[in-house]
């Protein structure tokens, strides 16, 4: 019974642990409240500037690019 207590309180630690680090991550920058990103609420309207080719085009390492307001709130 001890080693099973022991195991329950190891097991519950690795959970918060866990919780805790993937709340402390780094998050996406807010969308800018200035006159380009004014009215922005879809897709297209970041990928009219954010697209390959387009005057702010995302790195190569950013995550998926079809989801911008997923993780990109507004201010």
């Amino acid at each position: 019974m001890k080693s099973f207590r022991s195991l329950v309180i190891v097991a519950v630690a690795v959970v918060l642990a866990l919780f805790y680090l993937s709340s402390t991550g780094k998050k996406p920058p807010m969308i800018p409240s200035d006159a380009a990103h004014q009215g922005t609420t879809t897709q297209e309207g970041c990928t009219a500037c954010h697209a390959p080719g387009k005057s702010s085009p995302l790195k190569e390492m950013h995550p998926p690019k079809e989801q911008c307001l997923v993780c990109h709130k507004t201010g």
